[in-house]
């Protein structure tokens, strides 16, 4: 069997407290240990310079297949995961049809196990159809490997539906994803309504449509006893609402978004509709308190949103072009410069964010170096300086607002499996 020694890297495993220059050892498709090993190498990678963690865990991205594979693909986004140290990705159910079935759930990881890439795990619709008005089919969906329940970008107007979605995926100890928005509020919206959408003329989208429904899921949360993860969380109000329902012992997670903390409204002003993704870039105050959330611990995830959009539908006039923004192979180099860089977070702590608290979320056996699980591990430099250039991305999709930006910090390798699946 195959023995493979990744040699003299900064290993740094959250999971099990490790930080340390030493040599990660994998036997076959598993972990074998860290440290000295009383084996036989057949294979040697150096890592000097470099940090050995647990392959990268995203759980909000978004693959469009089947139904709009102009914007991407499994295999395209699964290719764009490990470009960016990414080695699992949860599936959002917005496909067409919708993945609101257990044949659909079983497709995604039909086409997955094709590209023989990245790992992808199906998360399955609340609603058929995504329509908001009948429960979709949880058991099934369970039965055919989904990992968790969301709308994706429709948020669920029902009060009643959310409650019962929450009662039935506690049943299966499943987490329902909230897309916290009250679309009555944000009819029409382009970006933060706030002092920046009022100087340029466009329809704002408010905190409080986000605030509100973060309210009401967190005591459906409290009501049913179901496990409750907020996605995308990007103003202060949300965050001070998660952080009480946390003392006060709620099941609840949530997440925040590279660009929620590194951009603000006042992006908008270029026109350039790159910078338009829903929740809109929010405030100075409402990126500091992101921040501060991530440092204390309230949001337990960073993940990226990739939300790909091919070329002639999101470069049209602002108002019209359609939400979001592409960020697989940005969000390392982001969280560089945003987080660790001006020291919000240490490497151990970014790492968390991104292995053993998804990992724990989604319940899969995953995010950690622990001897005799799968061999998902990333290697990254945290030094090297680049240029972003969206042309050059392995997603589909060019939808980025970083293209020209100098970042530091990039995935050098990805291995999926114990088999080196990307490598530069």
């Amino acid at each position: 069997m195959n023995i493979l020694r990744i040699s003299n890297g900064r290993v740094i495993d959250p999971a099990q407290n490790l930080d340390q220059v030493t040599d990660l050892w994998i036997r076959g498709e598993h972990i074998l240990g860290v440290g000295p090993q009383s084996v036989q190498t057949t294979q040697t990678l150096d890592a000097s310079g470099k940090i050995v963690c647990p392959g990268l865990i995203d759980m909000h991205v978004h693959l469009r297949e089947p139904g709009r594979e102009e914007d991407e693909t499994i295999a395209t986004g699964a290719a764009a995961a490990l470009a960016g140290g990414i080695t699992t990705v949860a599936c959002m159910p917005d496909a067409e049809p919708a993945l609101d079935n257990q044949a659909a759930a079983e497709f995604v990881y039909l086409q997955a196990e094709r590209a023989g890439l990245a790992n992808v795990f199906p998360v399955g619709a609340i609603t058929k159809g995504r329509n908001g008005a009948e429960l979709a089919e949880i058991g099934g969906l369970v039965e055919g490997g989904a990992v968790a329940f969301t709308d994706a970008d429709r948020p669920v107007v029902s009060a009643e539906i959310m409650r019962r979605a929450l009662e039935y995926c506690r049943m299966f100890d499943k987490p329902v994803l909230c897309h916290a928005e009250d679309p009555e509020l944000t009819k029409g919206g382009t970006m933060h309504e706030g002092v920046e959408s009022m100087r340029l003329g466009l329809r704002g989208l408010p905190a409080a449509a986000e605030e509100v429904v973060i309210h009401r899921d967190l005591e459906l949360a409290q009501l049913t006893g179901g496990r409750l993860h907020i996605q995308h969380v990007s103003t202060a109000g949300g965050v001070e609402l998660i952080r009480r329902a946390k003392k006060r012992g709620l099941r609840v997670s949530a997440e925040a978004c590279p660009h929620h903390f590194f951009l603000t409204d006042k992006c908008l002003r270029s026109f350039d509709s790159n910078y338009k993704m829903n929740p809109p870039l929010r405030t100075e105050a409402d990126v500091a308190a992101l921040i501060e959330a991530l440092k204390d611990g309230t949001l337990d995830v960073i993940a990226s949103d990739h939300s790909p959009l091919a070329t002639e539908k999101k470069v049209r006039e602002l108002d019209l072009a359609p939400f979001g923004i592409v960020g697989l192979e940005t969000l390392l180099p982001i969280c560089v410069v945003a987080l660790i860089e001006p020291g919000h977070l240490t490497w151990p702590q970014f790492v968390q964010k991104l292995t053993v608290n998804p990992a724990r979320i989604l319940g899969i056996d995953a995010g950690t170096l622990r001897p005799g699980v799968e061999a998902d591990v990333a290697i990254i430099d945290p030094k090297v300086e680049w240029t972003i250039e969206p042309a050059q991305f392995r997603s589909k999709s060019r939808n980025s607002p970083f293209g020209g930006l100098r970042v530091r910090g990039r995935a050098r390798a990805a291995l999926v499996g114990g088999e080196v699946k990307f490598q530069v």
